[in-house]
């Protein structure tokens, strides 16, 4: 009799119920698990370099260039990397080196906003911050600050400098110097 009572029980149905149950349970538990938490990539600082650089600022009368050697940090490997780093040393003013010091002026006032440069094969194009449009210079600091920052970025490579202001074309900085022709070396020589 005991065994009529237990056959029903374990029935074909029965036992592939049990085991779908079993698997269902499983699943269920898999599912709710938290997912593994990913690795955080490492990030190697080996872009980050210091490196040597020239820089360009005006003389005591506006007329002439003071070239100044000076140690940046570049952000990354890279000619836009060490443009950007150059023209970041470039706003920064002029450092202090012997009598040259002296007699060099900054482009721009201290605290001012670097430009960001760009490379387009070997024309560069810097975008000029809008402050700079507020600046009171007449043509020879207008100039200046042009030639200047052409003069420090064709230091090393480059043809030629673009200039946009606010990220835009315009057609001049302060209303002297056209901006429409990009700006090289020879445009910036000393007088």
């Amino acid at each position: 009799m005991t065994r009529a009572v237990f056959r029903p029980l374990f029935s074909v149905f029965n036992v592939l119920a049990l085991v779908l149950l079993g698997l269902a349970a499983l699943s269920l538990r898999v599912v709710q698990q938290p997912p593994a938490t990913p690795k955080a990539p490492l990030l190697a600082q080996t872009g980050q370099q210091n490196v040597r650089v020239t820089l360009y600022f005006s003389d005591a009368l506006v007329r002439g260039y003071v070239r100044q050697t000076r140690e940046v940090v570049a952000r990354q490997a890279g000619t836009v990397a060490l443009a950007q780093a150059a023209l970041d040393g470039w706003a920064a003013g002029p450092g202090a080196q012997g009598g040259a010091a002296q007699k060099a002026l900054a482009a721009v006032p201290r605290g001012s906003a670097a430009p960001t440069v760009m490379l387009r094969g070997e024309h560069f194009v810097v975008n000029l911050p809008a402050s700079y449009a507020q600046l009171n210079y007449g043509v020879s600091g207008e100039r200046m600050l042009l030639c200047s920052l052409t003069r420090t970025l064709l230091e090393q490579r480059g043809k030629d400098v673009m200039f946009l202001l606010a990220g835009k074309n315009v057609d001049t900085l302060l209303g002297h110097a056209d901006l429409h022709a990009p700006y090289a070396r020879e445009d910036c020589s000393s007088e």
